[in-house]
């Protein structure tokens, strides 16, 4: 009967022939559209590294800039073009309508690219007269606040003017600057503490060579004359940056930019420049990356005022910056001028002033000062020693210190939150306000009592007192800096010891487990970084330099003030680990909102209707679409041309399963007449690999479900549509692999799970590639959620980089080696086949901890079997 039917098809269904000429076309266009394919899946995988990167930045705590946001953005744009351009290329015409959805997104992204600069007051100096907080976008913050106090609070301030927003970017484009600097911004590795040191030496270097622009020098000139007429001929003035969004609530930038004191008018340009290259100073470049701060939302504004030559001066606060609920308040203070106390290189007086009615001051400390800044005759400031007793005296009377307090709490009052404020004293007596800015308070972190062992010092207490510059616990080797070249040194998790709380150290902090000084306040600007931070700090510990050698392992305990010999697992497991810097800054949000457009994956099931252009609306909803049809369009290639040569071939194995296997170029032993394929006459590295995996254990089928776990597949099944086995895919009983000798790619849709493997395997280490997704599941979601969970434990352990997301698990390796990659597919193998239909029994820590036993003892059997 079967040979009468053979008779009768050959006679409705003559077999077609292709003669030699159209069988070499064929080769060709098959040969090209194999090169497509390749290209294709080359972007695919540069576009899905990009989005691991975006997304590691996003989660993790390393700083990063809006140079790496335009680079990953564009990067990314690239590579998704170049897929959509190879699709097409594969099938002409057939999927143009992903062009229309690239722009869409693109352009939804572009807005959290854009540098937004527009000011209205086209002013380059403007007199400090006419300044109030309503300037700050055209003076900066501390200009603007100095306005503020100057004209609407009527306290004394210094006379002066303000170089603007619109000067500094005039400055830049007259050199063209900016252009020039964001290229070298860009090249360069800025996580690197070595070339950021080198690339912000050079960037200030083009600054200082630049000219200024002779309508911004006669603006200067201007308004310099006027302050001359104000305050005497040749007058001295201190020339401050006032950045736009320096001294905001959450970024200080204390002591970050550049403040230059005592300039005679000869010099008032070339400071002008100075202070513009203080932006790209190494602390204010590490500054901005680890708070996220937008290099282009920082123009550069000076504050230009006559000089104080102060008796003395210091820092106010108006509340305790260490606890939130206390409202004392804080001063410290100098002899000479107030950078003895902003630049912790001094020892200074520190005053607590209860505010209750009547004031008064609670609590003193007047160490022993041997030194102060003097302004010189002419120009300049200089530390010179002091003589006398004068070094043990209260460098404030009492008097002075409750006026001070008063003026601290009037400016709380006015602004409406805790204020930081630096004054000096003049020589007839009177108050001088320099600057002010928000004062951040820290919440008090409650710690459980700890019961420490009894005996004489049974931590090992190495050194203790001092005083609390930010609470917290840290642990790590001691790291003495004494020079700036030491900076470049610092390890990551290392304690910094150092002898003044030198506002440039702050570029360490990042990187810094605690901080000690010998000398500094609560009140300078180090301490004030350490703060936003996190960062436990004890300043003015006395021989800290000579009690710690480098090297040697300590815990800071800030909170108690105390330094114990190793790390003491006790008081660190109470610690409260620092937030993300970056989180809620200008760059981290713009980074958020652009990976909104770019990461989250929609197009999951390639059965559902809404799998289709038309609801692409991120970039990883067209790679997963493109890479989907991909596979589609080189497998129709034989069947369409009645070209059996490329024609798809089923796999002939004992797998209970179908399992299609399409030969790109090299994957087969020999051409295979025929719709069959046996293992022995398949040459592809990677798909071998993965097979030994698939066939090494017998999978014993669907694992036994209790009432719950049925109940669940059923309702999942119900609710959604596209795991209804009755709805008829392609994809629903057939697997494929498409091969080459040292390249596969497997789509896998075994019942309700979805999974891919791409690898590319060769003795070229650096090439070496495997990607992984897996995705589905009949059970609800909380179950597949927990399944994912289970195999990213497992692939973890064998160094697998993984992602989540949802119940949608991402696992990649690359750079190794050969047999390592082999070792590795197998494993992928084993699990394509073995965790299907987990995620029903995904109930308890019991069901969990068997098969995952069970699973561990499978690999590793199969591992070392040989």
């Amino acid at each position: 009967m079967g040979q009468v039917f053979e008779k009768i098809k050959s006679l409705f269904f003559k077999k077609q022939t292709l003669d030699e000429s159209e069988v070499r076309k064929l080769r060709n266009a098959f040969k090209a559209r194999y090169h497509h394919f390749k290209l294709l899946l080359n972007a695919n995988n540069k576009a899905l590294d990009i989005m691991a990167e975006i997304e590691d930045a996003l989660h993790g705590q390393n700083p990063f800039g809006m140079t790496h946001i335009n680079a990953w953005c564009t990067l990314v744009s690239a590579n998704v073009w170049q897929i959509i351009k190879h699709l097409n290329e594969l099938a002409p015409g057939k999927y143009e309508e992903l062009y229309e959805k690239f722009k869409e997104i693109q352009i939804q992204i572009n807005p959290f690219l854009v540098k937004n600069i527009h000011i209205e007051d086209g002013r380059l100096a403007i007199s400090l007269k006419e300044i109030n907080k309503d300037f700050a976008d055209q003076v900066g913050s501390k200009m603007a606040n100095l306005g503020e106090i100057k004209n609407r609070v009527a306290i004394e301030v210094s006379n002066g003017f303000a170089i603007t927003a619109k000067a500094y970017y005039k400055f830049m484009a007259h050199n063209d600057l900016q252009a020039e600097i964001d290229r070298r911004i860009q090249v360069a590795d800025i996580g690197r503490i070595d070339q950021l040191y080198e690339l912000s030496a050079d960037i200030q270097q083009l600054i200082i060579y630049g000219s200024i622009p002779e309508d911004i020098k006669e603006a200067i000139s201007k308004q310099y004359s006027m302050l001359e007429k104000e305050d005497g001929k040749g007058v001295t003035v201190a020339m401050r940056s006032s950045a736009l969004g320096e001294d905001l609530a959450e970024t200080s930038f204390a002591g970050q930019y550049r403040s230059m004191l005592n300039i005679s008018s000869e010099n008032i340009f070339q400071t002008y420049k100075e202070i513009i290259a203080g932006k790209y100073g190494l602390q204010a470049m590490a500054y901005r990356l680890n708070r996220g701060i937008k290099d282009e939302d920082v123009a550069m504004c000076a504050g230009c005022t006559s000089m104080v030559d102060a008796v003395s001066g210091g820092v106010i606060y108006s509340k305790n910056p260490m606890n939130i609920k206390d409202d004392t308040v804080y001063i410290n203070s100098a002899w000479g001028l107030p950078k003895a106390v902003v630049d912790g290189s001094s020892a200074t007086d520190l005053f607590i002033i209860s505010r209750k009615n009547p004031m008064k001051i609670i609590k003193r400390e007047i160490p022993l000062k041997e030194h102060e800044f003097v302004c010189y005759p002419d120009e300049g400031v200089r530390k010179i020693d002091i003589k006398g007793n004068k070094g043990s005296l209260a460098s404030i009377e009492d008097e002075k210190v409750l006026e001070l307090a008063r003026l601290a709490i009037k400016f709380e009052n006015h602004y409406g939150f805790p204020q930081d404020i630096e004054w000096a004293i003049r020589k007839d007596g009177s108050t001088v306000l320099l600057q002010c800015r928000p004062l951040k308070q820290l919440e008090v972190q409650k710690r459980n009592d700890i019961e420490l062992p009894v005996g004489k010092n049974p931590y090992g207490i190495i050194l203790q007192g001092g005083n609390i510059a930010c609470p917290g616990v840290g642990a790590g080797p001691v790291f003495i800096i004494k020079k700036d070249m030491d900076v470049l040194q610092f390890p990551e998790g290392a304690v910094l010891i150092t002898a003044q709380a030198l506002p440039r150290w702050a570029t360490v902090l990042n990187r810094a487990a605690a901080v000690i000084t010998e000398q500094g306040s609560i009140t300078g600007h180090l301490a004030n970084v350490a703060r936003e931070f996190g960062v436990p700090a004890i300043f003015g510990i006395s021989h800290a330099l000579d009690a710690l050698k480098n090297g040697q392992l300590i815990t800071v305990d800030a909170d108690t003030q105390r330094i114990y010999e190793g790390r003491n697992d006790v008081l660190l497991k109470e610690r409260v680990l620092p937030k993300n810097l970056m989180e809620g800054s200008p760059v981290f949000e713009a980074a958020k909102g652009a990976s909104r457009h770019i990461i989250p994956l929609n197009l999951i099931d390639p059965d559902s209707h809404e799998f289709s252009p038309k609801h692409c609306i991120t970039f990883h909803d067209i790679t997963r679409f493109c890479h989907e049809k991909v596979v589609s369009e080189m497998f129709r290639f034989g069947k369409d041309h009645h070209f059996p040569e490329r024609s798809s071939k089923q796999l002939f194995c004992d797998v209970a399963m179908q399992w299609w296997v399409l030969n790109l170029d090299d994957g087969f032993r020999k051409e295979i007449d025929g719709k069959y394929i046996k293992l022995e006459d398949i040459t592809c590295i990677p798909m071998l690999a993965l097979w030994e995996g698939i066939a090494a254990v017998p999978w014993e089928g669907p694992p036994p479900i209790n009432g719950k776990g049925l109940m669940s597949v059923m309702f999942e099944a119900t609710a959604n549509t596209a795991l209804t086995p009755g709805v008829r895919s392609r994809y629903a009983s057939r697997n494929y692999f498409m091969i080459s000798k040292n390249y596969c790619s497997l789509s896998s849709r075994l019942g309700f799970h979805f999974s891919t493997i791409e690898a590319m395997v060769s003795e070229r280490s650096n090439e070496n590639h495997i990607s992984f997704q897996f995705m589905g599941g009949a059970a609800n979601y909380e179950r597949r959620q927990k399944r994912v969970l289970f195999v990213k434990e497992i692939l973890e352990e064998y160094d697998f980089r993984v992602e989540l997301r949802k119940d949608h698990l991402t696992a990649r390796l690359e750079d190794r080696k050969m047999e390592f990659m082999i070792e590795h597919l197998k494993i992928l193998g084993y699990l394509t086949i073995h965790t299907r239909q987990l995620d029903m029994v995904m109930t308890s820590d019991a069901s969990i901890n068997y098969y995952r036993s069970k699973i561990i003892k499978d690999i590793q059997g199969m591992l070392y079997a040989q």
